[in-house]
């Protein structure tokens, strides 16, 4: 039975776990149902799929999901694959044995025969696997001080080589074919933390070298050609006592590389954050604007860009989701929501990038969730297509209204009140003009209307949003036409600076105080249903709009009113609003 597909996924449930093929079909290829499967994995190039229970480790071959070897070992609890799928690493909890006996925790498997290759002792469950290099060659560890290298055909050999490093607290071993081992070295004795690069070939001297103060822990992000290297830096400890989740200043939140690593993205800033491209030198490319990034308690909201001229495509509401992954295919987008995070509302959707909601699918106590992967050389780029055909059912999902958002927690004696300066969102630029004496601190999104006259014109306002709302929400239950393409709003946010060529220095990653958000309602990506007007004439509709919003903006503060951060970058957009209509005008 070939079960070959390029969006084929596996998903774990409290009960059993399915491999499932994608659009357009999702048909399921087997269920194992033996059960207690405490997590999976699969290979690197998709060709395998390891699955853990508390008996045994089953490795499944993917092509024709049958059984292609068993590891007898109970209670292993994590597993990993060298990058060609030809070793299985396994990891169970340490235990205490008797005096004269140390548990032989970590073991290394030929996949093939399930055939033991060497053990090793791993208290930590943090990064517990062995790193390979890309073709399989060699395989690292750290211990107290050193890096050990194997030669993977010579194991018996014991070690081949070592990089000897006082303090050494983490490393990364670069894919690619010429790979390269970064390594990082804390803060100690008032010495600065470093992150320097060597050759696995020669360790006398780095190939470079960052150092930097107020770094506790780093991530390493290599691109994989294994050329460049991205090292985000947290510290814990706030020596300000302003915040309990470490210094904050202009915080970095994620760091993701293209795949063809020459491009990396950086999400950074005070909420609502920014979004930069930069290329692999660290120049920006381009900036997606302002927006409050990621899921958990915030809006869901996904934008999908066309890469090649850097234009928006689309906008999709997907919140509670815990997990946001592409498809090896780059043309289907999986969101899902999982235990035990949430409890209630576990399941997954795939969306086509045009922001058509293809499958959803809801699964009791849903656990995990992943695409088959696969090598992004069999997909080359391709231009722009329409969405798939889709049910009728599907059709009613996609263009279903978003569900009401609510802003943050607050307790019943602060509501009705002002947010306090503490927890006040605050744009990185306006902070620094605070700090400096130039200007009033920005006042936090959501913050309570602070005269009666605001209120009462900030209530009419809800009102007449609420109204149209309604009337688009019974407009879109007619219709079946899915607008993907939606107009994106020029920023003028300066790019993140302090970027080198290689390594960026990151420092200071903590979550930042999580706040009040005003609740927001959007019609994104629904059809507005009957309507008299173009596209044209719609989208000069909505410039005028703004820019009458941008001309009582300027009056206010014309007239001595505090301006928000929001509203001074508001304001910033006029010129490319007023070029933006010139050109739809006739």
């Amino acid at each position: 039975m070939t079960t070959a597909s390029p969006t084929q996924l596996t998903y774990r449930s409290f009960d059993n776990l399915s491999l499932v093929l994608g659009h357009p079909t999702y048909q399921t290829i087997k269920t194992f149902k033996d059960g207690n499967i405490k997590t999976f994995q699969y290979s690197k190039e998709g060709g395998y799929l390891s699955l853990a229970s508390p008996e045994n480790v089953k490795i499944i071959d993917t092509e024709i999901a049958e059984l292609h070897s068993e590891i007898e070992k109970k209670n292993i609890v994590e597993i990993g694959f060298s990058p060609k799928g030809t070793y299985i690493s396994t990891w169970e909890r340490p235990v205490k044995l008797s005096e004269n006996l140390v548990h032989k925790n970590l073991i290394v498997w030929e996949t093939a025969t399930a055939q033991e290759l060497i053990q090793f002792t791993q208290k930590s469950q943090a990064n517990w696997n062995v790193q390979w290099t890309e073709d399989e060659s060699f395989f690292s560890r750290m211990v107290t001080g050193e890096i050990h290298f194997y030669d993977s055909k010579r194991v018996d050999k014991g070690i081949h080589t070592k990089l000897r490093l006082e303090n050494i607290a983490n490393f990364s071993l670069s894919p690619g074919k010429n790979p390269s081992i970064a390594v990082f070295i804390p803060e100690k004795n008032c010495a600065p933390a470093s992150v320097r690069i060597y050759s696995i070939t020669n360790f006398n001297s780095p190939l470079a070298q960052k150092n930097f103060f107020k770094a506790d822990k780093v991530r390493m992000h290599w691109n994989d050609l294994g050329t460049n290297l991205l090292v985000l830096t947290q510290t814990e400890v706030d020596k300000t006592n302003k915040s309990y989740y470490g210094e904050k200043d202009g915080p970095i939140h994620d760091v993701a590389w293209s795949p063809n690593s020459k491009e990396f993205i950086v999400v950074y800033g005070y909420m609502p954050a920014k979004a930069t491209l930069f290329d692999h030198r660290a120049n920006p490319i381009h900036e997606f604007g302002v927006n409050p990034p990621g899921f958990g308690n915030l809006a869901g909201t996904i934008d999908i860009w066309d890469h090649e001229n850097l234009k928006k495509i689309t906008t999709i509401e997907a919140p509670n989701s815990s997990e946001c992954f592409w498809s090896p295919d780059g043309r289907y987008i999986m969101t899902a929501t999982l235990s035990p995070r949430l409890r209630v509302d576990n399941g997954y959707k795939i969306w086509h990038y045009t922001g058509v909601l293809v499958r959803e699918e809801s699964i009791q106590e849903l656990l995990q969730i992943q695409w088959r992967p696969s090598s992004v050389e069999l997909y080359p780029m391709r231009t722009l297509s329409p969405p798939p055909k889709i049910s009728e059912n599907s059709a009613a999902l996609a263009v279903k209204p978003s569900p009401k958002k609510v802003g943050a927690y607050r307790p019943p004696h602060a509501r009705g009140t002002a947010t306090p300066d503490m927890f006040k969102r605050e744009d990185e630029a306006s902070k620094r003009l605070h700090e400096q004496g130039h200007g009033s601190k920005p006042t936090s999104v959501g913050t309570s209307e602070v005269s009666t006259k605001a209120a009462v014109k900030n209530k009419k306002k809800r009102e007449a949003a609420k109204k149209k709302k309604e009337e688009a929400n019974l407009a879109s239950e007619n219709s079946d036409v899915v607008s993907p393409l939606l107009p994106s709003s020029p920023s003028s946010v300066p790019a993140q600076q302090g970027i080198n060529n290689d390594i960026i220095d990151a420092v200071n990653v903590a979550e930042p105080v999580k706040e009040q958000i005003a609740p927001i309602t959007s019609t994104n990506g629904l059809s507005q249903g009957v309507s008299s007007l173009s596209e044209t004439e719609k989208k000069i509709r909505n410039l005028t709009k703004k820019l009458r919003q941008i001309a009582e903006l300027k009056e206010r503060q014309q007239n001595g009113d505090k301006l928000e951060q929001t509203q001074l970058q508001k304001i910033g957009t006029e010129a490319a609003l007023r070029k933006e209509l010139d050109m739809l005008k006739p």
